[in-house]
């Protein structure tokens, strides 16, 4: 006779509790698998699906108005924490670089575009679908440094000083009732003076052209030996009565004009140079979704807009809100700065200018 065992009532209890016990270890074990494999492909605090959240890492040498007017509206509209760090833009330079292997920053918010391409090695492809709306100028064509706002060559006269002398380009700064009242900064240790340089070079016949460096000789000679130290040195010595004119760029003179001081900006009639500020995705990025978010984000419709009607930078994008005391871009004569020749030939038109600067000193 066969018999079977029969287990009792106790005995299935005991045998369920075990295997809901296996069936929970088994889960356990499932769970931490998916965990590991998560870590392993998305870091903490990083983002790669570019929708928000998680963390953003900036480095910057942009004015704190910029940056007030940008990173707690990206904060709040895609819930990032971002983390700024503020230094100039060679300091940053210098710092992505020793961080190559290990990037700490994603993105470099701010600098020229000319020290962002010779520093190509830096940075992580990326073309914005907000690039399309940009001016033509100054779009994304090289494929990594998107331009977000421009700043401009100008003059700045003191309408308290100026008289009945006009000034409407380059060629009246040689008025011999000029001599000595115009202020300047010395294109070898001053970005935006360097810029000057070639603004006019480029205004006056071109970079090469003889003409335009005698046009240089001319000016300096008027200019009477007087160099300033800085570039806000020139506008706010013409803000405060030293100086006639200065050779200057257009966000500060444009504070000043909104302020109320007794200054007057003058885009010279054979051409203004506008140059564009550059951001960039470093290479390798943490969080390289927030690093896209954040380049669409800052050349997008609502941004440009914020930083045309409450700064005095300039937008790049098309069709862009400005303030009432900005001049529109299409009433001023813009003249396209060839950014690759200069910035390759920086030290020979750096040279150049001290040769002359030099030479008129030892008169």
């Amino acid at each position: 006779m066969n018999f079977c065992k029969i287990k009792s009532k106790e005995q299935q209890k005991k045998g369920g509790e075990k295997m809901k016990k296996k069936l929970v270890v088994l889960i356990l074990v499932v769970v931490l698998v998916v965990a590991v494999v998560i870590k392993i492909s998305v870091k903490p605090g990083t983002s790669q699906s570019g929708k928000g959240g998680g963390k953003l890492v900036v480095y910057s040498p942009n004015s704190e108005g910029l940056m007030n007017a940008t990173i707690p509206l990206f904060e709040e509209k895609y819930g990032v924490d971002v983390e700024v760090i503020q230094a100039g833009t060679g300091e940053l330079l210098k710092r992505i670089r020793s961080e190559k292997e290990r990037p700490y920053a994603d993105v470099l918010f701010g600098g020229s575009w000319s020290l962002a391409y010779d520093n190509k090695d830096l940075w992580e492809p990326y073309v914005s679908k907000n690039d399309a709306n940009v001016l033509d100028a100054y779009k994304n064509t090289v494929g990594f440094i998107t331009s977000n706002v421009l700043d401009g060559s100008c003059l700045i006269i003191n309408t308290d000083l100026i008289g009945d002398i006009k000034i409407e380009g380059y060629a009246d700064l040689l008025n011999p009732k000029l001599k000595g009242k115009i202020a300047t900064a010395d294109p070898a240790n001053s970005s935006s003076a360097f810029a000057q340089l070639t603004n006019m070079l480029l205004a006056m016949g071109g970079y090469e052209n003889d003409e335009a460096w005698q046009y240089v000789r001319d000016l300096f000679e008027n200019i009477d030996g007087k160099i300033g130290g800085s570039s806000s040195g020139v506008y706010k010595s013409v803000a405060d009565g030293e100086n006639v004119v200065g050779l200057s760029y257009e966000d500060p003179c444009a504070q000043l004009v909104r302020d109320g001081a007794p200054v007057k900006v003058i885009y010279p009639k054979e051409g203004t140079v506008y140059l564009p500020a550059s951001a960039n995705i470093i290479k390798g990025a943490k969080n390289m979704g927030n690093a896209k978010l954040f380049i669409d984000f800052i050349i997008s419709e609502e941004v440009q807009n914020i930083w045309g009607t409450t700064l005095t930078n300039r937008p790049v994008l098309k069709n862009a809100k400005t303030s009432d005391f900005m001049i529109p871009m299409s009433d001023i004569y813009v003249i396209e700065e060839d950014i690759p020749y200069v910035s390759s030939h920086k030290q020979e038109i750096v040279d150049r200018f001290t040769d002359i600067y030099t030479s008129l000193q030892s008169k």
